[in-house]
């Protein structure tokens, strides 16, 4: 009898490659089976994700707002003028004191014009002897003239005496135009209020020695005064555009109109200057260095706050566009204030629903 071999009998059959492959061909199988189940809860998760959001939507006519803007605003003179003494002299006397008021071409000041009044007397005898002069040169013109047909005068004794005549001619013009001087040095010793004014301050004083370039008084202009305040650069666009401008003080509403707006931002406050003027009357309403509010309401319809969403680096608002939201953003909105928009009035704007909205998004 042969002996076993124990090694032959346990070891392994080798596999055929066929039954290899159906092995693989089970594994997949199986694997397929196992992944079903999660490819199942992941499209039924997406279609509950894809299902209609349920919002509230309102057309944009209803829901825009025209806020009013508000800055702080001073009436100020038109002018404010600072006189002063044009010649040397003693202050003599003043008539107006401070807070009182005083019309066009009111004597405020005189100042001594004795010397200027010798002046003036000392250029009207200058005048007076060149007149003489000039009125002996051309009757001696004319006396030559007749000389020289006569055959008495030489035309060379003519052609100077022609020259005396435009000499003294000259003379005569030269002194003339120094009395004009003599005579304004004279004026300008009375100080007379150039307009219509307030006197804000009183400088001059009986018995000083004034000279020019003193000032003497201080002057606002009562006529029309004009409304000064400092707004924002993205505030001018609607401030231009606007038509029912107030200043309003103590509860009294005051129309304005526009007059101009700087257009130099000043570096500090980053903020322009612009003026306007009370529309009724010619004259200020409201007395000058009066303080109150330049109030007006924007004519561009503006969103409010609310309604805003951030989407991304974009402040919007959602709008209903038959069973989709759609995101539209605003420019230049910021959050927490209402942002101008320039949508269609009929525009159905997402009043409720829209923080977990997303562009694309179905709705009902």
């Amino acid at each position: 009898m042969k002996p076993l071999d124990l090694q032959r009998l346990t070891a392994r059959p080798a596999r055929p490659a066929s039954l290899r492959r159906r092995t693989a061909a089970a594994l997949l199988a199986l694997s397929a089976l196992a992944i079903a189940p999660l490819a199942q809860a992941e499209t039924t998760t997406t279609a509950a994700k894809a299902a209609p959001v349920t919002i509230e939507a309102q057309a944009l006519s209803a829901v825009a707002v025209y806020p009013q803007r508000e800055l702080a605003a001073s009436v100020i003179p038109r002018n404010e003028s600072k006189l002063s003494a044009e010649v040397s002299g003693v202050l003599l006397r003043w008539t107006a004191e401070a807070g009182s008021t005083v019309k066009k071409g009111d004597v405020l000041v005189e100042i001594d014009p004795t010397d200027f009044r010798l002046a003036v007397q000392q250029a009207q005898a200058a005048v007076d002897g060149s007149a003489a002069r000039l009125k002996q040169a051309e009757s001696q013109q004319a006396r030559s003239r007749v000389l020289v047909t006569q055959g008495f005068f030489s035309q060379e004794a003519l052609v100077g005496r022609d020259t005396e005549v435009a000499l003294k001619r000259s003379e005569l013009a030269s002194n003339r135009a120094q009395l004009a001087v003599a005579k304004r040095q004279l004026a300008k010793a009375t100080l007379r209020a150039p307009f219509a004014a307030s006197v804000m301050e009183r400088l001059a004083q009986t018995g000083e020695v004034v000279a020019p370039g003193t000032v003497l008084y201080v002057l606002a202009d009562t006529g029309a005064a004009e409304v000064s305040a400092s707004i924002a650069p993205a505030d001018v666009a609607g401030l231009r555009r606007a038509t029912d401008v107030i200043f309003e003080m103590r509860g009294q509403s005051y129309p304005l109109r526009l007059l101009r707006i700087g257009s130099t931002v000043s570096a500090p406050a980053r903020t322009q200057e612009v003026r306007l003027r009370f529309a009724a009357d010619k004259a200020s309403p409201v007395p000058t260095g009066s303080d109150g509010r330049l109030l007006w309401r924007a004519p561009q319809p503006h969103l409010p706050a609310q309604l805003l969403v951030r989407r991304g680096s974009a402040i919007g608002v959602f709008v209903r566009q038959g069973d989709v939201a759609r995101f539209v953003a605003l420019p230049g909105a910021q959050e927490g204030r209402a942002a101008p928009v320039s949508l269609a009035a009929d525009t159905r704007v997402v009043v409720r629903g829209q923080a977990t909205l997303q562009d694309g998004a179905t709705i009902r």
